[in-house]
């Protein structure tokens, strides 16, 4: 019964118990009254002994927000945004907002209407991991409420975005299996319309151009980041009879369905085919053989993500330059010769 009683705790017992005015409790629950340090000794002590609980949602909406943050994912079964969301989670934790998070499965007419349901909910801020939407609708939603979009690169009043070096980071991978002797190189891509799938095409075709090499068309396969399109696509390729002594997959999951193509077929890694993948998720390193792949920091994108939405709602946070993406070199790549 006493747990019952302490529970029902008004603002006005805890003022009453601690000698000063509801006001000033108010006030100082909320942040924004200035206590002596004997008086604040004496608030916090009595609060504790009545395990005061005050009411969020009426405290934020006083101050005319909700303490929510919303986020636009694609997937909430992958690894990838996982990682993103949990960063963003933790930069956010001492901050007192939560988050409220919703999936856009990669069609913009369902990402953009996530965003308005988000945005009818009051969300202090928003967001938008990758998508499909037009840069144009996302400034749009900027007008109404503070955007953060990891993957594009927009910047004004209410709007900070920023992208990670796709480009430079495929660069890598083909440096590296060009160093290893590999010359006829397939390539395995994610969606067209996907701006990150694009420049890791767009780094395959350039390397190979530096070095003259032949940057064969049939050995350029549509795939879709997933693992069900990675085996569809190497059976395509297959079905080919190209000839090709290594493999780079726009993601990890595409490598995981190509490498079970390649199993199916009785055909080695790397001893026969070497593969790189793009993403290191955390099932890359427990693959057979492990994954080579460029490994992005994920979790720390999170945490860039959720440090940018709080200087915006001014919370003066440091600030940190996009993580590098790095080549985590492990036993699926074979030297040639």
């Amino acid at each position: 019964m006493k747990n019952d009683q302490r529970s029902t705790t008004t603002l006005h017992e805890v003022a009453n118990a601690a000698g000063v005015s509801p006001a000033t409790v108010s006030r100082f629950l909320n942040g924004t009254a200035k206590v002596s340090d004997d008086k604040r000794k004496v608030i916090e002590r009595v609060i504790g002994e009545l395990n005061y609980k005050p009411n969020q949602l009426a405290q934020s909406l006083k101050m005319g927000s909700t303490r929510t943050i919303g986020v636009l994912t694609q997937s909430l079964e992958s690894g990838y945004f996982n990682k993103t969301m949990t960063g963003i989670e933790d930069a956010m934790k001492e901050s007192g907002y939560a988050l409220l998070i919703m999936s856009g499965h990669w069609h913009a007419d369902e990402e953009a209407e996530r965003v308005e349901l988000l945005i009818g909910r009051r969300v202090d801020g928003v967001a938008i991991l990758t998508g499909n939407m037009d840069d144009a609708q996302i400034m749009g939603f900027s007008r109404r409420v503070p955007i953060v979009a990891f993957g594009r690169d927009l910047h004004g009043e209410r709007i900070n975005g920023f992208c990670l070096d796709n480009y430079g980071a495929a660069c890598q991978a083909m440096e590296y299996l060009i160093e290893q002797g590999h010359r006829r190189i397939a390539f395995i891509a994610g969606p067209a319309d996907h701006v990150d799938a694009r420049a890791r095409l767009a780094g395959y075709r350039d390397t190979l151009a530096r070095h003259k090499l032949e940057a064969d068309p049939a050995l350029v396969v549509p795939g879709d980041f997933s693992e069900s399109g990675g085996l569809l696509a190497l059976n395509q390729l297959l079905a080919t009879s190209q000839r090709f002594t290594a493999l780079f997959a726009c993601n990890d999951l595409t490598a995981y369905g190509a490498r079970l193509a390649l199993y199916r077929r009785g055909i080695r890694v790397p001893e026969d085919i070497s593969i790189v993948g793009f993403d290191d998720l955390d099932s890359s390193m427990y693959t057979t053989p492990p994954l080579t792949t460029v490994r992005q920091p994920l979790y720390d994108v999170g945490l860039c993500i959720g440090g940018m939405m709080l200087r915006m709602l001014g919370r003066p946070q440091p600030e940190f330059p996009a993580p590098p993406l790095s080549l985590m070199v492990r036993e699926s790549v074979r030297r040639m010769g």
